[in-house]
């Protein structure tokens, strides 16, 4: 990590709060935890408005939308974190179709066209134009469905980010879960720790 991760004293209350908080879903303390030291609140706002974000749209879509957002922006800590969320919702066939093409145009039609905008959307969001669109708009989906790829898209973003800029790095015990073709794919930024930590 690139910044001091020691809570300053006026948020070490709510950053204990926090590490215990993550600490209790992954099973061991990411290492992520550390950028938010001095921030806590930052942490639990944008864990929030994911979870907005996530509740909005089908699991999967949700998943593979932040696979190709995170991999776009070149963050193996999320891309590999969120592959393990993609198969654990029942996505390992997904995962084994962006192993052979990380561009997603293995995947079904819809999910392709999806994975390619969401993609497009975290590189250069200028890039977008009218047409991209209207061609996911021919292939079923509304414009709430679209903002919500586009939201997801965003929320990622924020936080691949913060994690990538401060010096996280992904955990071995998350890069341990993904199989090596898929890890191969989706690590396109920091390598992953070695090792396990003291807190595994």
């Amino acid at each position: 990590m690139f910044i001091d991760t020691t809570a300053p004293e006026d948020a070490a209350a709510d950053f204990g709060e926090y590490m215990e908080q993550q600490r209790q879903a992954w099973g061991f303390l990411p290492d992520y935890v550390g950028c938010f030291a001095a921030r806590p609140n930052v942490a639990l706002a944008w864990s929030a408005l994911s979870r907005t974000v996530a509740t909005s749209m089908p699991r999967r879509r949700y998943e593979l939308v932040t696979i190709a957002a995170a991999r776009a922006r070149k963050s193996s800590y999320c891309a590999v974190a969120h592959a393990t969320f993609l198969r654990d919702n029942g996505g390992g066939d997904d995962l084994r179709a962006l192993a052979a093409d990380p561009t997603g145009s293995t995947l079904d039609v819809v999910d392709a066209a999806v994975f390619r905008f969401a993609a497009a959307t975290a590189s250069d969001p200028t890039s977008i134009r009218q047409e991209d669109i209207d061609g996911l708009r021919r292939l079923g989906l509304t414009d709430p469905e679209i903002a919500d790829i586009t939201y997801a898209v965003g929320v990622r973003l924020f936080f691949a980010t913060v994690l990538d800029a401060l010096g996280a790095r992904l955990d071995a015990q998350t890069a341990a879960q993904v199989e090596p073709g898929v890890l191969a794919v989706l690590s396109v930024g920091r390598p992953p720790l070695a090792g396990k930590g003291p807190d595994s």
